[in-house]
């Protein structure tokens, strides 16, 4: 059954980035009991990622780039980040949007996709689903040098799986969705960690 919602009052706060609105609301428990919460909602969109991986060499292909929310929470105080190929989809599919945030962003131009599962990551205040992907790399894909466009740095790292789990262990890989799909990788037996 749908929660019964009341919308008291929708404020739009800033509309620099993204849009960020305050909202109050009644929320009508199960029980009949009416709660009133005020709560600040991000809405940037919905966004994909990618995990490329290749069987053969048992490798992965992460990025590097700095991540300002994560400097300014104080504990990455590089504010540098490995994580899975990722982007919004703006107006792309989700399929599409993630072809093209691979070859701007890692260099390699991937064909098939395996949609792995959909999941909002932070659902306490951005509106944000993220299509998780997989697919198979090889050296033959790459185009280019990857690296982002024009306001993007980012690194291309190539890694063994054992390397990207070792990372996962020892806090050097903290970014949640490229977690769960390097264990997804795991579990599904794409790659191994001997």
């Amino acid at each position: 059954m749908p929660a019964k919602i009341d919308v008291i009052k929708n404020k739009i706060l800033s509309e620099n980035w993204f849009v960020l609105r305050n909202y109050t609301y009644h929320l009508t428990a199960k029980n009949g009991t009416v709660l009133r919460h005020k709560r600040e909602v991000y809405d940037r969109g919905n966004g994909a990622t990618l995990l490329l991986y290749n069987r053969e060499k048992n490798s992965v292909v992460l990025t590097r780039q700095f991540r300002i929310a994560t400097w300014v929470n104080g504990s990455n105080p590089g504010g540098e980040l490995i994580e899975a190929c990722a982007g919004l989809l703006d107006d792309d599919s989700p399929e599409d949007c993630i072809r093209k945030e691979a070859i701007e962003e890692t260099g390699y131009a991937i064909g098939e996709v395996e949609k792995l599962f959909e999941l909002f990551m932070s659902p306490g205040g951005v509106t944000e689903l993220l299509y998780f992907f997989a697919a198979e790399y090889s050296d033959a894909q790459r185009e280019n040098d990857g690296g982002g466009v024009e306001d993007e740095a980012i690194e291309v790292l190539e890694m063994t799986f054992p390397q990207a789990w070792q990372m996962v262990k020892d806090g050097r890989i903290k970014d949640g969705k490229t977690v769960m799909l390097l264990q997804h990788a795991l579990l599904a037996g794409k790659l191994r960690l001997d």
